[in-house]
């Protein structure tokens, strides 16, 4: 199908239309992005720096779910805090699909590294004595290598079918950034094939995924019952960590694409919580609930 978009750029309307609250969020989502890179980048460095932490598997996934969320921070917050500052916000086609594109790309690579860090977490507690047999390091390669080309063949698909939608005129994005269903509303066609495209590419991934998530925590938890008052209380504390980022990203991420249509009022505010909120969350909740994580970042700060 030949592409017949005669639309070079878009507007964007962004998070706000008043000046006054620009000038806040700027400083806020600032703050957010300063911290959400400090403080994903302090694990990545404090893990690499130390092989105790790095040759354990849930370190080894912790690293690379830090440098995801600090690539997916990137991936929008930079420009919506540069638009602030413009009365007109502007975007080029090119530029829209390759946002699009990237943010698709991390968080699908994300999903994916979620789940494998439950599998890890259900080794680890579930058959303890075959932990180390089980979650090798060809093992832990090959999950990361299969996130990759998930969220890479997740992220082809959404833009593939997104570039063969004609735009021919509308412009306008009632959004700060490049989505799917903002663009699918200005398409000069019939989109409805589009929305359950989305649905079947995001949002049953969500919700399969989601899913499978809530089930193996619900395993895990339950065959807690055979461990001492010690262990389960370890076991609570990083499983903790894992369900609060799940439940965060993953609420979210369904809320926006798990849908019949393609008009959700909060979608902006969701999104502010996947790309923004969630990456922060992330070293907040696995370092401070972590006694060697915090000893160990202590050290590196104090370096």
């Amino acid at each position: 199908m030949q592409n017949q978009s005669i639309v070079t750029e878009f507007i964007l309307l962004g998070i706000s239309q008043n000046a006054e609250v620009e000038k806040i969020l700027f400083v806020v989502f600032l703050l957010i992005y300063l911290a959400t890179l400090w403080g994903n980048m302090m694990i990545v460095v404090t893990i690499i720096y130390s092989p105790a932490l790095l040759g354990s598997p849930m370190y080894f996934f912790l690293v690379f779910l830090s440098l995801l969320d600090a690539c997916t921070s990137s991936t929008v917050t930079p420009k919506m805090m540069v638009d602030l500052f413009y009365e007109t916000k502007t975007i080029s086609f090119e530029c829209c699909m390759t946002q699009l594109f990237a943010v698709h790309f991390f968080t699908g690579v994300e999903v994916i590294v979620l789940s494998a860090m439950a599998y890890d977490r259900y080794v680890a507690i579930c058959k303890p004595l075959h932990y180390t047999s089980i979650m090798t390091r060809r093992l832990c390669g090959i999950l990361v290598t299969i996130s990759w080309t998930g969220g890479f063949l997740h992220s082809i698909t959404q833009i593939t079918f997104t570039l063969q939608l004609p735009f021919c005129g509308p412009n306008v994005i009632d959004h700060y950034m490049c989505d799917l269903f903002p663009l699918l509303k200005l398409a000069c066609t019939d989109t409805h094939i589009f929305v359950i495209l989305v649905f079947a590419n995001s949002g049953s991934i969500c919700i399969i995924i989601f899913s499978i998530l809530l089930v193996s925590y619900g395993v895990i938890l339950y065959s807690l019952r055979a461990h001492s008052s010690e262990g389960r209380l370890k076991a609570l504390s990083t499983c903790g960590s894992h369900i609060t980022v799940v439940i965060l990203f993953f609420v979210s991420c369904i809320l926006i694409y798990a849908r019949p249509t393609s008009a959700f009022s909060s979608e902006k505010n969701a999104l502010v919580l996947v790309l923004l909120i969630t990456p922060l969350l992330n070293p907040i909740v696995y370092t401070f609930r972590n006694k060697e994580m915090k000893m160990l970042s202590g050290k590196c700060v104090r370096d």
